[in-house]
């Protein structure tokens, strides 16, 4: 009789133990992935960067449409505050200092980075596209002609 009341409450915490973890994983899948801090993101190392980007790439594969798109609106809206809030000297030095890192990479890693970003695309809905390409042309109308002739002149003759 007294192994009865044992087994009774080891049931009860096995179902407490599995709800809980239910539980856990439903607010794991639940919980929206959130856009990193430019600057926490400046000061990470390359290796870091890596890390955490694939995270956030796993966790985003993971999340919902409606989720990823409300990451996407985010991280955009981020940096275009950013880079609205920047002085056109700023932004000049910011665009040196990107290409300069560019430049730097080998060019195994500048082909696999461009062909990640190909596969990127090539993944998104026509809606998608459509999206990218009308934010393309808003940040593109905020440019000052030079910074446009600038970019124009680096585009590969069709």
């Amino acid at each position: 009789m007294p192994l009865f009341p044992i087994a009774q409450g080891i049931r009860c915490w096995l179902r407490c133990a599995a709800a809980s973890a239910l539980l856990a994983c439903v607010v794991a899948q639940a919980a929206p992935v959130a856009v990193p801090d430019a600057q926490d993101w400046a000061r990470l190392t390359p290796a870091e960067r890596q890390a955490r980007k694939a995270e956030i790439r796993r966790q985003l594969d993971q999340a919902s449409p409606a989720e990823r798109k409300a990451f996407r609106q985010q991280l955009r809206q981020q940096l275009r505050q950013q880079i609205e809030a920047l002085t056109p000297a700023q932004r000049q030095a910011l665009i040196q200092q990107t290409r300069k890192g560019w430049y730097n990479l080998s060019a195994d890693e500048r082909q696999r980075l461009i062909d990640e970003r190909r596969e990127q695309i090539e993944a998104m809905s026509p809606a998608e596209r459509r999206e990218l390409l009308r934010q393309r042309r808003e940040m593109l109308r905020r440019l000052s002609p030079e910074e446009r002739a600038a970019l124009r002149d680096r585009l590969p003759p069709r």
